[in-house]
Formats: structure tokens, sequence, C-alpha cells
């Protein structure tokens, strides 16, 4: 409603009242009729109108999403800034962002949460009729013995990655096979590998007292994975009637030979971690000289710098390069490499050029890689330091008994160790694993865990790469993890092919550099596209020359 003040109207909007005025300075100037000459606004006032005319259509726009209903794909503390479901950010928008102004002491206590787009993991969604994969593992050809060993594993259909996967290594081509976390990788290439063992079999080494000579082989990064995944190529060799060793350090020379030893004729499969298999090569207990495929299951952390050198020393002994002795035909590579792993160093193609063609290696890649888990509820709390313990054990105490098991990550060594005797203060009872623990300590800690004889793991991302945690339904970032491969390793802990809750992830931000990280992920979770600067490591092509 506009009022009228000193002859003059106001309440008018900006424009009109400023011709009113003139319009009345006019008249009192003695003119019979107003001016018809435009008015002049100075350029600073008409750059504020046109701003503020801006911000109303915005809080018009912003009033009308949040009266349209719809599910949330972000929630935020400030209504405003939350995103719903239908609404979309294109690829060169630049969205209003809740973590934007986190880098300020004053937005502690803010947060914002991803809510799941979906119930079921994107591994487990059927094919499209057209694919012209093979629904079932029968229909793709593998041994009877393999699909006795997938039943009494429970397993019946196979997820996304395997249908992609199994095809093309059962043709033996050495490949790059990149997939999300907790997508069911191992079986992706166990199942097909040991298929081409036994379609063809081999008898025992020319001498049978001599090291051992396995025809199949995988580096994995640590003892736990180690163990995890030759559980599950166990269960399947076992109808087969093929033997499975593990070989793991930390011990006595006499513990890798005894680690090896095997009825002839001796482990047709071989997993081990790095600085073990060197050990072994080196001291003559093991010969690569049968192998006809070797596996570097996690690669990005098998290309860590305390990896590197063992590995490149196990890449030398294996009989990679084409032409090597063995059955192979004529220039065909002697064994077939495959690079499994949800994320991929830089650094990959360099390393594999020197001991094999990297040309010759197809990509095998998901959908969803790179990809936030859109199952999986994701919170992220921005926090001063010294409030990250208390809202920890809030978390703790909160939780109900039948939540399922919590995983808490740390960077640090230290911060486990610390973080353990506060809880332990607090009679929580939980498990520690971190990888400056002994091989004695470290023994039996994950499986007491993935047991259920405790419900609460602190640890580093020793515990992030390619471990069964299908029983985790609640992963804690004490400390916000240093890259965004780190965040996808860590989240990929909840919400797996098997879990039997999608869970939730609830990652606490202190420092700056934690912020930057954050906008990336609220940003690719606002556009619905995968985290940034990861594609260049798979895609990148092999150095040329020498």
């Amino acid at each position: 409603m506009a009022l009228r003040r000193g002859g003059v109207v106001v309440g008018l909007p900006p424009l009109l009242l400023l011709r009113r005025l003139a319009a009345t300075r006019a008249a009192a100037a003695g003119d019979a009729q107003p001016p018809e000459s435009v008015v002049r606004i100075p350029w600073a006032l008409r750059q504020r109108l046109q701003r503020g005319a801006q911000r109303r259509r915005r809080g018009h726009g912003e009033a009308a999403a949040a009266a349209r209903p719809g599910k949330l794909l972000l929630r935020s503390r400030r209504p405003e800034l939350s995103q719903p479901r239908w609404q979309t950010v294109g690829r060169w928008e630049r969205p209003q962002l809740v973590s934007a102004g986190w880098k300020h002491r004053k937005a502690c206590g803010d947060f914002f949460q991803l809510e799941p787009s979906q119930e079921a993991a994107p591994a487990l969604q059927a094919p499209p009729p057209d694919a012209g994969q093979g629904p079932s593992f029968a229909e793709m050809g593998l041994q009877p013995a393999l699909l006795a060993g997938l039943e009494g594993l429970s397993i019946g259909r196979p997820t996304a990655v395997q249908r992609l996967a199994i095809p093309a290594l059962r043709r033996g081509r050495s490949a790059l096979c990149a997939a999300e976390t907790g997508s069911g990788k191992t079986l992706a290439y166990l199942l097909p590998l040991l298929d081409r063992l036994l379609s063809r079999p081999e008898g025992p080494a020319a001498e049978a007292a001599g090291p051992a000579s396995p025809r199949g082989l995988v580096v994995l990064p640590s003892r736990e994975l180690a163990a995890q995944v030759g559980a599950a190529a166990a269960a399947l060799c076992r109808p087969a009637g093929l033997q499975v060793r593990g070989l793991t350090g930390g011990g006595a020379a006499g513990g890798l030979r005894r680690q090896l030893r095997a009825p002839p004729p001796g482990a047709a499969v071989l997993l081990g971690t790095p600085g073990a298999l060197r050990e072994a090569l080196r001291r003559r207990f093991l010969a690569l000289e049968r192998l006809r495929w070797m596996v570097l299951d996690e690669a990005d952390a098998l290309m860590d710098d305390s990896f590197a050198e063992p590995l490149e020393e196990i890449l030398a002994h294996a009989p990679l390069a084409a032409g090597a002795p063995g059955p192979a035909g004529p220039g065909e590579a002697r064994t077939q490499v495959v690079v499994v792993g949800a994320t991929f160093p830089a650094g990959l193609s360099q390393t594999l050029e020197k001991f094999t063609d990297v040309g010759r290696f197809i990509t095998l890649t998901t959908q969803s890689l790179h990809r936030l888990p859109p199952h999986v509820q994701q919170k992220f709390v921005r926090l001063k330091g010294r409030d990250k313990l208390p809202e920890l054990l809030q978390l703790l105490k909160e939780r109900p008994a039948s939540g399922g098991a919590v995983l808490i990550f740390c960077n640090s060594a230290g911060t486990v160790n610390w973080l353990g005797y506060i809880l332990d203060d607090h009679k929580i009872k939980h498990l520690r694993l971190q990888g400056q623990m002994s091989a004695a300590a470290r023994a039996g800690i994950f499986a007491s865990f993935q047991k259920g004889d405790v419900s609460v793991l602190v640890c580093t991302d020793l515990a992030s790469r390619g471990l069964d945690t299908s029983s985790v339904q609640l992963v804690v970032n004490y400390d916000f993890p240093d890259t965004l491969q780190d965040y996808l390793h860590r989240v990929g802990r909840v919400g797996r092919v098997g879990s039997k809750a999608p869970g939730a992830v609830v990652s606490f931000v202190t420092h700056r550099w934690d912020v930057d990280l954050v906008r990336k992920i609220e940003t690719a979770a606002r556009k619905r596209t995968g985290l940034p600067g990861m594609d260049s490591s798979i895609s990148e092509p092999p150095p040329k020359g020498g």
C-alpha cells in the first residue's frame, strides 16, 4: 500500500518513485505539464536496483522449488540450499554450495546430507534387455566345478562388473578392470581366470622338490585382503581339486617355505603381498616360469612408494613379454595380466610398460565408476577440532545395539591409538587396526571384526581397500580423507554387494583443505557427475619410445 509523505508517495517501486519525484520538482518550478524527458538514473544505483531484482527473482524461484513436493537429493541445515531430486544443475552451471563459506570459523556447526536416491547398489541392477550378456553364470560358459563353488558360496546372479569382465577375461585378454567399490570385482577376475586353468590342465612341475611354481598369481597390498581373497579362491577351487596357497610376510624364512608347501601337484594359485613374494623369489622358494596369469588387485595401493620396488621385482620375474619362454604362441604374451581397482594411480601405465605391451590391454569400466554411491546416505559436518571427540562419542552411545558394525577412519596410526585409549575410558568395546602393528598383533583382528565379536573398528586406510565389510552399517570419517580416491574407498565400506542395509557415512570436516575436497564432492553430487580428476589415470596413453 502506498503512503503520502510531504507531498511524495512512498512505497512505490524505485523507478516509478524517481519519476514521481522528477514530476513533482517540475511542477513546483511552474511547468504546467510534467516533463517528458527520460529520467537519468546514476549507474551505481541502476546496478544496485538490477541486483535487487535478481535477488527477488531468485527468491521467487526458491520459493517455488520449496513449494513443489518431492524427495530431496541434498538436505541442508539451511532449507533454501537443499536440492530436490527433480532439480537438475547444468554441466557448466555453478551451483550455490552449502560448503561455500565453510572456511570461515563461523561456519562451524553447519552440515549437509546426501540422501539415497535408490535402494539397491548399482552393481545389482539388472542388465538392459539388449545388452547381449548372459544373465547367469552358467550361460557364460563357466566350468561346472566353478558353478558348484559358487553354489557353495550362495552366489546366484552376476553383478554388473562380473557380466562385463568374465567374457573378456575368458578369452585371455590382458585388461585394466575398473569398477566401484563393493561391486564384486574379486569374483569378476577369479572366475574367468580359474576357468582358463581348468580348461587347460597341466601336469606337475618337472621337479617336485623344487620351488613352488603356481600357474596363477594374485598380488594384494595387505595380509587381511590376501586372507579374504584366498578364502574365496579356495572355495571356488575346492570342487575342481585345485590347491590355493597364501603368502604373507612378517616372519622368518622358514615361515615362507611352510606357507608355500602343498601336496603334489603343488599349488595352482598363489596369493601374496609384495614384500613376501619378493623375499620368496630371492630365496628361490618360488618360481614364476609356469605362470599363466597374474592379477594386481587394488592397483592404487600397490603403486604406493612402499610397494613400488617389490612390485617391479615381481613383474621382472614373471614371463610377461611377448616371446617369453612357455607354451604361448610366437609373438604372444606368455602371461595374461589383469589390473583391478576402484581407482588407478597416474603412473600405472609407465610401470607396466617396462615389462609388457600396455597397448594390448583392454579397458573394462562400469557406468558407476568414480561416482558417489547413490544408495548410501552421506553426511558432512563442519566442526572445530575440539568438537570431534564429543560428536563421535554421542554417535556411538546413541547407536542401537542392532545398528550393525561401525568403522572409524583416522589418517594416522597415532590417532588410531589415541582414540582407542579414549574409547577404553568410556567403556566402548572396540578393535584397532593400523599398519604399524606387528604381524602377530594384526593377525586375526579383522577376522574377529568380520565375525561380529566386536562391532567397532578404529582403523587407518589399511581397512579401506578391498576388504569385505558387508556387516558394516556406519562409517565415520573422524579424520577427513586426504584425497577424493580415499573418500570413495572409505564410503565403499557400506552398501556393498551382500550388505543387509545400505548404511550411512558421517564425515567430520575440520581443516581448510578438507573444505576444498568437500566442495568438489558437493558439486559432483548436485550435478550427478563423477568426482573430478580420476579419469586420466585409466585412459592415460602409454608412453611412446623407450
